[in-house]
């Protein structure tokens, strides 16, 4: 395993890239303000608006796939890289709640920790967010892109959410992205034990 990195450290790093500087993608991370599932500021004092340059790479790309599908949408990155010492503060704050299923325990880590996964969701040419049937963060099976075809036949999703699901996973997977079954907005970069293998990790 590659020797990890402080999250201090990344700014002016040669593998990290700041997402305000990635082509044709908005970003607005949730954990860095107050609303999100816990509600609080899980962020502050860290920048955390950064991503390993690969990852970088594939998320532009992806956003020319979108953007060539409709020219009017955008990505809008809701978490990019997370460091282990936060991964640690979220695990603490879900322990008891029988939720910890939707986070990586931090014994092993996030692959947000290494900068290689995103959660995204698409906006349109005023700002706002696509229908995902679900906001970011709703840790109920709605959420889980393997149920989606039940969901839809009790009447729990429209089938304008699988629409728009759809052309979300459809450019990211397209640009080498990997998505998970219980999470339409979470996305990795590569395949994780790799990840995990050959990338430094942020602490």
């Amino acid at each position: 395993m590659a020797p990890a990195l402080s999250i201090e450290s990344i700014p002016g790093h040669a593998d990290f890239r700041a997402l305000h500087g990635l082509r044709g993608i908005r970003h607005e991370l949730r954990y860095a303000s107050t609303n999100n599932f816990v509600g609080v500021d899980m962020y502050s004092p860290f920048d955390c608006a950064w991503l390993h340059r690969e990852a970088a790479h594939a998320l532009e790309s992806a956003a020319c796939a979108l953007s060539a599908r409709d020219p009017a949408l955008s990505l809008l990155i809701l978490d990019a890289l997370r460091p282990q010492r936060v991964q640690e503060r979220m695990w603490k704050k879900l322990e008891g709640t029988g939720l910890t299923s939707y986070l990586a325990n931090p014994v092993r880590g996030s692959i947000h920790s290494f900068g290689m996964a995103v959660d995204v969701t698409i906006v349109d040419a005023a700002g706002r967010e696509l229908d995902m049937g679900t906001p970011f963060d709703d840790l109920t099976e709605r959420s889980h892109p393997a149920r989606e075809e039940q969901m839809l036949a009790r009447g729990e999703l429209r089938g304008e959410h699988l629409h728009n699901r759809k052309l979300l996973r459809d450019a990211m997977l397209a640009t080498g992205w990997h998505g998970i079954n219980s999470e339409w907005w979470h996305f990795d970069c590569g395949h994780r034990e790799r990840v995990r293998a050959q990338y430094q990790r942020v602490l």
